[in-house]
């Protein structure tokens, strides 16, 4: 029997890369007009991403699993009517639809996030991806910020065919970690993602940089937490030392 490892899973999009480059991209096609609707267009990126999980999610637990892109794809003008505009369709475009979608495609590692996986990776921890995100799409984040995660060691809910927070989509990695009793951590800057996980079995590591405030009263105690990534994996290394 092999020696026992040491492996961190992460969630890839909002956690190791940004919405930014995405939100950025609706503040220059539409920016002006939302703003002119007393709408401001970053949150309005926050509140369709927002939208987008919850249907994608509750699609999942309906048994009618739908990739998340075609969530956030299929949502955009029920969520700029929801914000207030009356005519939707006639406020933007598909074309302007399809250019936000196209920078979304190239959205940006988190700073701290590639020294991260490398202080992990040097204290013996392997790096996992695990996303609800398409996997061609979300690899080419991590390729393209300069990430390297092998494509053995990438998970997608796309092939699940099951959304996080599932406990179902947490268990088939976790079970091939307990196998060996290998010590198994999972995180991310969502915390419901983290709480799910912990839940499920993992050990769970938090990290602010998306949600700001942390709400242990709704989600639970994690193992550990931090505002940044370079103190998250220090504190990962810590906790792992002492058992």
């Amino acid at each position: 029997m092999s020696q026992p490892r040491k492996h961190v899973v992460w969630d890839i999009v909002g956690t190791v890369v940004s919405y930014q480059v995405g939100w950025d991209a609706i503040n220059a096609r539409l920016g002006d007009k939302l703003r002119a609707h007393n709408i401001d267009p970053y949150f309005f990126g926050f509140a369709w991403n927002e939208v987008a999980e919850r249907e994608y999610t509750y699609l999942s637990m309906s048994g009618k699993y739908a990739r998340y892109y075609d969530c956030v794809r299929g949502l955009f003008y029920r969520v700029l009517g929801q914000a207030g505009i009356e005519k939707p369709r006639e406020f933007a475009s598909d074309d302007d639809l399809e250019y936000i979608l196209s920078q979304y495609r190239e959205l940006k590692a988190r700073p701290g996030a590639a020294e991260c996986w490398q202080k992990l990776r040097d204290a013996g921890f392997t790096m996992w991806a695990f996303t609800a995100g398409d996997a061609a799409r979300v690899q080419g984040y991590l390729e393209k910020n300069g990430i390297p995660c092998p494509e053995e060691n990438f998970r997608s809910c796309d092939t699940l065919g099951i959304g996080k927070p599932a406990p179902e989509c947490y268990k088939p990695l976790l079970e091939e970690f307990q196998k060996n009793g290998d010590e198994a951590w999972f995180a991310a800057a969502h915390q419901w993602d983290v709480s799910a996980a912990k839940r499920s079995g993992f050990k769970g590591a938090y990290v602010t940089v998306l949600e700001k405030e942390a709400c242990n009263e709704l989600f639970g105690e994690l193992d550990v937490q931090a505002d940044d990534f370079i103190t998250l994996a220090d504190r990962i290394i810590e906790a792992s030392k002492a058992g």
